[in-house]
């Protein structure tokens, strides 16, 4: 059976994130994503969650809480900041990230994601991904400005070092409004 888009999406991550990783989730949106990730390093690895919006942060949080997952840290500011919120030996471990573009479900749709802070923030991490490491990227393009980071992302993709990295597209075609897809990265050995 095929796998639906959120189902393989966390299925490339726990192909390849380990227990005792660091992982990104690169916008914590309502927290789901990172949840997953907590439970997936276990207790001796570390999620780093970004978001710029508040709402994203407090729902976040309070998904963990619930959950009483204390091996996450969430911050308030853009992905392609990351580098200035994580201590040298969690990047030692960087294992996964992951990244829900387009905007905040249930929030305003004029706060979107943009092609130029993914990309900042995708390059920044495959500088620090051990080898095998992954990049899950999922594109929800169907909004304004949606089309455009879609098409920059892609164009991006392209552009990386097969002798470097693998990268998968991965949705569906016969579907109608622009249903979402994967583009994955991951650091070869």
């Amino acid at each position: 059976m095929l796998k639906g888009i959120l189902n393989f999406t966390h299925h490339l991550l726990e192909e390849s994130v380990e227990k005792g990783d660091t992982v990104i989730d690169a916008t914590c949106g309502n927290g789901h994503d990172t949840l997953f990730l907590t439970k997936l390093v276990g207790e001796n690895g570390h999620v780093f969650g970004f978001d710029i919006q508040d709402q994203a942060i407090t729902n976040t949080k309070n998904r963990l809480a619930l959950n009483k997952s204390n091996n996450a840290t969430i911050i308030k500011d853009s992905h392609s900041n990351f580098i200035h919120h994580m201590p040298v030996d969690k990047l030692t471990r960087l294992g996964g990230a992951i990244f829900n573009l387009g905007y905040l479900p249930g929030s305003d749709k004029s706060v979107i994601t943009r092609s130029e802070s993914t990309i900042l923030a995708v390059e920044g991490i495959l500088s620090h991904m051990k080898q095998n490491g992954i990049v899950v990227l999922v594109v929800y393009h169907g909004h304004e400005g949606g089309e455009t980071e879609k098409e920059q992302l892609v164009r991006y993709m392209h552009l990386l070092d097969q002798k470097l990295f693998h990268v998968l597209y991965y949705g569906f075609i016969n579907q109608k409004n622009d249903p979402p897809f994967i583009l994955a990265i991951q650091k070869r050995n």
